[in-house]
């Protein structure tokens, strides 16, 4: 899905994505990634949702976002809150979506000006393309 430009360009906007893929300010990505309105996209080297951890999120966590959408994949999943302990005690929000959904929250939460941090888990993870 393509979705429309906004002036929110000089950020690290959502302009597309499909189930296994997304597009960061027309820059396509294919694997899994952490992104921050103010950040380049970093790669997140999380694999699937079963293999989630929480020093996964401890790269999150240092940018201090007042919220993480975490997007599990093509469907929404519940992390365990042993996984977002150590968030939710910094006082840092989570909320789990399928990817889809965290594409669209996350435009939206970043246009109004909000500290968000995106983690999209994508299929069949390579860091090597």
């Amino acid at each position: 899905m393509k979705l429309h430009a906004t002036t929110t360009q000089q950020y690290q906007t959502v302009t597309g994505y499909d189930d296994d893929w997304i597009e960061i300010n027309a820059i396509r990505f294919d694997y899994s990634l952490i992104v921050l309105p103010e950040v380049a996209p970093m790669a997140w080297p999380v694999k699937s949702f079963e293999a989630l951890a929480a020093s996964d999120l401890e790269a999150i966590a240092a940018h201090s976002p007042d919220l993480l959408i975490l997007g599990t994949g093509a469907k929404q999943r519940f992390a365990h809150p042993r996984l977002i302990n150590g968030l939710l005690t910094r006082g840092i929000g989570v909320e789990c979506m399928d990817n889809q959904a965290a594409c669209r929250t996350y435009n939206i939460l970043m246009t109004e000006g909000r500290k968000v941090a995106l983690a999209l888990i994508m299929p069949q993870t390579d860091l090597t393309t």
